[in-house]
């Protein structure tokens, strides 16, 4: 089952997925096509969901078909585009820029690796393209889509190595 990630009538942004729809945070540059490394835009475009990450002293191991993996505390995702290690999972501490992956906020405690700049990597173009958890206040992302912990596990029930996210401008 596909998700569709979309402005709605009321100037917010909802994902939709099957008989379902719910409010969503998207990047500070809104949804676009994406130019560039720290830009705060959300890709526009239809992406893969490539595997689940979570935070196995937060929450239970998700209820999903995707690959999933339980977080470690030393996990990172390199968002240096002259590093070979680019766009992809790393250990910390890494030789460039990496975030960490285990935030003491929730916001990662569920991640949803989606298929953006990854085959192939474009350096530059844009790294740790995720689903996550949203802030309370549904504030902006730096290019992510967040929902709620309730409502990713909805998404995580339903989708599937075939699934694809949908994010239209």
């Amino acid at each position: 089952m596909d998700i569709h990630v979309r402005p709605d009538s009321e100037g917010r942004f909802a994902l939709c997925m099957g008989d379902f729809s719910m409010r969503c945070a998207v990047g500070r540059g809104g949804i676009a096509i994406k130019e560039r490394e720290g830009d705060g835009i959300t890709p526009v475009g239809t992406w893969p969901l490539r595997e689940v990450f979570y935070r196995p002293d937060r929450l239970p191991r998700p209820d999903t078909r995707l690959p999933v993996r339980a977080m470690r505390p030393e996990d990172g995702w390199c968002e240096s585009p002259d590093d070979p290690d680019y766009n992809r999972l790393v250990q910390l501490p890494h030789r460039a820029a990496a975030e960490s992956m285990w935030r003491d906020d929730h916001l990662y405690d569920v991640v949803v690796v989606i298929g953006y700049n990854d085959a192939p990597v474009v350096p530059g173009k844009g790294s740790a393209i995720f689903l996550h958890l949203c802030r309370a206040n549904y504030g902006p992302t730096e290019g992510c889509v967040a929902v709620p912990l309730e409502d990713i596990g909805r998404i995580l029930a339903l989708a599937s190595p075939q699934s694809r996210i949908r994010i239209e401008a």
